[in-house]
């Protein structure tokens, strides 16, 4: 009795047997014979096949996945994302060339017999026959056709694909009896188009349009003889006969290709002697998927694309059912990117900023009554290499941004103003604002007041920052006694309430603690969380969620299909009177303030400036009545001190709101309004107080913040909010006691598990 081989596998005459038992069950499917699931031919043992019968009859045909298309908001591309690259196309638009040789070099009788070839599977049993194996195949392209419906099914499953490959007599039996069905369900042309949609190519080109453009950088209807034949002779093996590793090899293989279709007369002899002279003609264009290929360094924009497509439930009510839509592909997605503003949010980075450079900066631009994003970017690059990142600093961390954003000094004061302001504070409202004092006591909130047991204090950046002070001179000085003695006045809640309203949450969702220290900027934040809520002071009290996707339509076959997209849900914050002070308020932080290095010369404007202690981050934030933009410069470790350092090279004493952040907004905002628009704020009258000027200038006035004075805080307390960064724990004061007095953070807060590169602890980009 023959042996198996030594390496497990059947005989010759094994393999022999059980591919005649397979022509032998071909011609009973032919003949119509039903098999039972064990009979005379002895193909099922206990279960393991079907019988003919019992297969169901519910073969359909897969959706097949596609490259998916991301567009800015004029219609250019920012790039394509695919499991497979795939361009379906009608048969119609495939040359004819390109059907004539797969037919010929892959089953040259495929018009002439059914879903099974009878007369094959007897040629190629008896070459299998003569040759002591199994050299030679009898499948269709009706038969190829359904194994690729079974691979497509498995998708990127190694264990499904091996299953849907595997060489056993079950799947054989289904395939036969599916190929049956295909025949006719869809007739000759219809399974010739199929196949040519769904079959390999190798170089990551599933389908004759993606192979044609990545071997010719031409579409499928313009193949001619010779690339016609190329691309049909790849097929039984893409790793063999790839032209791109082995010319040689893919050579001999064309024209093998190339003189079956002489053969079988699709082209005459000495057309096929002319096409084997000429050379391959490749002009081979390199696979492009994914974000990191996207244009004007939108790739972080265009991964929080995909983020809000995996994460909102317009999509599929479950994660798999979104996911399954995104891996499907065929979609064509216009998202809100305004090429302009993206070309000068990245230009100004670039600029401002150097990749090498211990520091990074973020940028969020945003409309004002839409909620459309139309610029992000940031000076690190996406990538995986040095100074390059995945994380997208402008974010929140659930859509791929740092554990905890990063905290925003001064920049959150105007939210405290708005809050007094909506409780009745007139704009001229007065504190005497020392230069330095203790936390009142207490303070309300929305449960129990704090109380400051150990005597925290708060001081302001400079010591010729002495009250009393009226809000529009300590908006625009930053003073932070001021701002601690007005939340103490109207209490937590009230603040809490309006950052509720303009949906500030920390960069790890969470909403903000109830401690005194928000109103220095204590907790972290995102630029995209930050430039919405500064919009809605642009939109005069309206905030409108943000939204970075306009459209989406689905190739379905030769149709397109449009899908619900999320819209931007806008609700009232505040009055238009509170917003329109603000607005005034702001301005003077550009006029003659802490921010008059970023004010733009030829429209109105509005911002404020934001450092925080140790200067490990630097803010500026601002807006024009139809655009609002973010710019956080800093760390995402938060352990670089912004103090005698060189950023773009450019060196700093010591680095302000005003001065790194404040100029990359002016630049990236000049070049997005370009051609724009300039309308005018409603501006109000706020009475200036009659006090003697400063003698000295300070900038920023937040233990650091943006002045040209040497304070920085002297408080020994423990923080209110998260801290900022890829760090792994943040810390919160709890119960009755004061967060640390002017944004300190002590010792040993930061406890960051890692110094980068696992997304857990810190990753220095």
């Amino acid at each position: 009795m023959p042996k198996k081989r030594s390496g497990g596998g059947l005989s010759p005459f094994q393999q022999a047997a059980k591919f005649l038992g397979v022509s032998v069950l071909a011609g009973a499917v032919m003949a119509g014979i039903a098999l039972p699931a064990a009979g005379a031919l002895g193909l099922a043992a206990k279960g393991s096949v079907q019988s003919f019968d019992e297969i169901p009859d519910n073969l359909k045909s897969p959706k097949l996945s596609q490259r998916t298309t991301i567009l800015d908001s004029d219609g250019g591309q920012i790039a394509t994302v695919y499991s497979r690259d795939r361009t379906v196309v009608a048969l119609k638009n495939i040359s004819p060339y390109m059907q004539k040789a797969i037919v010929a070099i892959e089953d040259s009788r495929f018009y002439e017999h059914g879903a099974v070839d009878l007369k094959g599977v007897l040629r190629a049993l008896n070459q299998n026959a003569q040759s002591g194996g199994v050299s030679q195949g009898a499948s269709t392209l009706t038969q190829q056709l359904v194994k690729n419906y079974f691979v497509e099914e498995a998708g990127d499953d190694p264990t499904k694909v091996a299953q849907a490959t595997q060489q056993t007599i079950g799947r054989k039996i289904r395939e036969l009896k599916y190929a049956i069905q295909l025949e006719e369900k869809l007739g000759k042309k219809k399974i010739l188009e199929n196949y040519l949609n769904i079959t390999f190519f190798g170089e990551q080109a599933y389908g004759v349009e993606a192979a044609a453009r990545r071997y010719f950088s031409k579409s499928a209807k313009d193949l001619n003889v010779q690339e016609s034949a190329l691309l049909a002779g790849i097929v039984q093996s893409p790793s063999r006969y790839d032209p791109v590793n082995d010319e040689a090899e893919a050579t001999k293989r064309r024209n093998t290709v190339l003189q079956r279709m002489a053969e079988t007369h699709d082209i005459s002899q000495a057309e096929a002697d002319k096409a084997m002279k000429a050379p391959l003609g490749l002009k081979v264009s390199k696979p492009n998927n994914g974000c990191i290929t996207a244009v004007e360094g939108a790739s972080f924009f265009c991964k929080y694309v995909e983020k809000v497509f995996l994460s909102d439930p317009v999509f599929g009510k479950t994660k798999e059912q979104r996911a399954k839509v995104w891996n499907q592909g065929g979609l064509t997605i216009r998202t809100t990117l305004d090429p302009q503003a993206q070309e000068s949010v990245q230009a100004s980075l670039k600029d401002h900023v150097n990749q090498s450079d211990t520091v990074t900066a973020a940028a969020t631009l945003v409309e004002p009554g839409t909620g459309k994003i139309v610029g992000m970017g940031q000076a690190t690059p996406y990538g995986y290499g040095k100074n390059e990142t995945e994380y997208n600093y402008s974010v929140n961390n659930s859509m791929g941004g740092s554990n905890y954003g990063f905290p925003t000094g001064s920049t959150f004061k105007p939210f405290v103003a708005a809050a007094a302001l909506e409780e009745g504070r007139p704009a001229t409202q007065e504190y005497s604002s020392p230069y330095d004092m203790e936390y009142p006591s207490p303070v309300q909130t929305c449960k129990n007041p704090y109380v400051n047991t150990t005597g925290e204090t708060v001081e302001n950046e400079d010591e010729s920052e002495v009250g009393p002070y009226r809000l529009k001179d300590a908006m625009a000085k930053s003073v932070n006694t001021y701002f601690v003695q007005m939340i103490s006045d109207i209490g937590l809640c009230p603040v809490v309430d309006m950052t509720n309203k303009l949906h500030v949450t920390q960069g790890n969702g969470t909403k903000l603690p109830e401690s005194p220290s928000i109103a220095l900027g204590a907790v972290g934040l995102s630029p995209l969380t930050m430039a919405s809520a500064y919009a809605s002071f642009a939109a005069r009290g309206m905030y409108c969620s943000p939204v970075a996707i306009e459209s989406i339509t689905q190739k379905v076959g030769e149709k397109q299909k449009s899908l619900a997209v999320p819209k931007s849900t806008c609700s009232r914050a505040m009055s238009e009177k509170t917003a329109d002070t603000v607005n005034t308020l702001l301005s003077g932080v550009i006029d003659s303030g802490t921010g008059q290095a970023a004010g733009l010369t030829d429209r109105a404007n509005a911002g404020k400036t934001g450092t925080t202690d140790s200067r490990k981050n630097a803010w500026f934030v601002g807006y024009t009545p139809n655009l609002a933009g973010a710019v956080w410069v800093g760390s995402a470790t938060q352990k670089v001190e912004m103090e005698n350092i060189t950023i773009g090279g450019v060196w700093h004493e010591k680095v302000y709101g005003g001065q790194v952040p404040g100029p990359i907004w002016k630049d990236a905002m000049t070049g997005a309004l370009v051609g724009k628009e300039s309308p005018s704020f409603n501006l109000v009258n706020i009475p200036d107080a009659e006090k003697p000027k400063d003698k000295d200038k300070g900038d920023d006035g937040d233990n650091g913040d943006d002045g040209n004075g040497n304070g920085n805080g002297n408080g020994n307390g423990g923080g209110g909010g998260n801290n900022g960064g890829l760090t792994t724990t943040g810390a919160n004061t709890g119960g009755n006691t004061f967060p640390t007095p002017s944004f300190s953070i002590p010792e040993g807060f930061l406890q960051g598990q890692s110094d980068g590169g696992n997304g857990n602890g810190g990753r220095d980009g």
